[in-house]
């Protein structure tokens, strides 16, 4: 299944959510909602994905970060139930693309009034050869 095709699915299956619970509620409680949502659709998700951080070929630590959503091995969702999407929201959610070695990533904040304000896709543009070249 190609990365527009699960994100376009892992949206659907947010708003289903988002409609049924509204916003306000605790982030434990849409992700555990998302992982039901995500499986009735086919896809495959695991949740609270250890991320060790490797620095130099070398395993810093075993629980460097936790990803929230991981859908079809493939696409990362990182969820909030927040204020307001901050800066730092969404460099979080690129770190963990970038230290996953992943695309693809979905910012969901779940506490808004209408849920599409509160999704976010982000791009890992970070080439892994472009930085070897200029080394």
């Amino acid at each position: 299944m190609k990365l527009n095709q699960i994100s376009f699915n892992i949206i659907a299956a947010a708003i289903k959510v988002h409609e049924t619970l509204g916003p306000g509620l605790l982030e434990s409680v849409y992700q555990k909602c998302m992982v039901i949502e995500l499986r009735k659709l086919g896809l495959g998700v695991e949740a609270e994905v250890d991320l060790p951080v490797i620095y130099e070929g070398e395993k810093i630590t075993e629980l460097g970060f936790r990803i929230d959503l991981l859908v079809e091995s493939a696409v990362i969702v990182e969820l909030k139930s927040v204020e307001e999407v901050k800066p730092v929201h969404k460099k979080q959610l690129l770190t963990y693309l970038r230290l996953a070695k992943k695309d693809l990533g979905l910012l969901i904040n779940f506490n808004e009034v209408l849920l599409k304000k509160g999704i976010v896709r982000v791009v890992n543009d970070f080439k892994e050869e472009a930085r070897e070249k200029k080394a």
